[in-house]
């Protein structure tokens, strides 16, 4: 938390953050052009800012893309914040609302969080039907992860499986999983009471793509998820970002895998992300 602190900070960090706030997966180059500093200046404030875990990097073919981690946002925020750091603490509201508001083009959604366990164990809790279940709030997901077959949704043990339209778009284990995400159901109106208008607006909204990747971290393991390619002002972005009232998201479904796999007890009712 004192990393998190002290990046903060620097009013140049601030300035980077902000950047990323406004477009999000920018290259070293792009962040260099929009700011008045040398590049060997953003690299290292770029360090310090990655070493705190407010900004996560994703290789993307030769650029590596920057973007803006709100976990230990998230984990300051609602942990403690002391009264005599009422100016941090200021600053620090101000970066998490920034980083829970909706751009106006297609959002993108990145979280990074460090688990004590191996990447096969993690690569398992991610696609074996028992594991889930036991952190995605009773939903098993099944498949045989290869490319191009369906993710089927087991909503409660004993339930149909069913073909939400989710397929398998990379599988690379341990180290990589990627599937198409599923669109707005029924129940999803009942759980967040839209009427059938509002659940009709929501459908129309294109499918979204959610990666895993994971990486060795010493003894631990990186895991970062993106969940891109969400129609503009995407309510199912809000959804899974858990910005929508009922609705804990990626960052509750994540902290409930790194809980179970480190301490083998799930969190208390988790919910499924959107």
């Amino acid at each position: 938390m004192d990393a998190v602190f002290r990046a903060l900070a620097d009013a140049s960090r601030r300035r980077l953050l902000d950047s990323l706030n406004a477009r999000n997966g920018q290259t070293l180059r792009e962040l260099c052009a929009g700011l008045e500093m040398t590049r060997q200046s953003v690299s290292k404030h770029l360090a310090v800012l990655e070493a705190a875990e407010l900004v996560t990097t994703v290789r993307r073919g030769r650029e590596k893309l920057h973007h803006l981690n709100a976990a230990p946002i998230t984990a300051i925020a609602d942990r403690w914040i002391s009264r005599y750091d009422r100016q941090r603490a200021e600053a620090l509201a101000d970066l998490r609302a920034a980083l829970e508001a909706s751009p106006v083009e297609s959002p993108t959604f990145v979280y990074t969080t460090y688990i004590n366990t191996t990447p096969e164990r993690l690569w398992a809790a991610l696609t074996e039907p028992a594991f889930t279940r036991r952190y995605w709030g009773g939903v098993a997901l099944e498949s045989d992860w290869q490319v191009g077959s369906p993710v089927l949704w087991q909503d409660a043990p004993g339930a149909e499986f069913r073909d939400l339209g989710q397929r398998v778009l990379v599988a690379e284990p341990p180290r990589r999983l990627s599937y198409s995400w599923h669109g707005f159901q029924p129940e999803h109106a009942a759980h967040f009471g839209w009427s059938e208008a509002e659940l009709a607006a929501r459908l129309g909204e294109r499918r979204s793509t959610v990666t895993f990747e994971i990486e060795p971290h010493g003894a631990a393991v990186r895991l970062t998820v993106i969940h891109d390619d969400f129609s503009p002002d995407s309510e199912m972005h809000r959804a899974i970002s858990g910005q929508l009232d009922g609705s804990g998201g990626w960052p509750e479904l994540l902290a409930g895998l790194k809980t179970l796999l480190e301490t083998d007890q799930p969190l208390p009712e988790p919910t499924r992300a959107g």
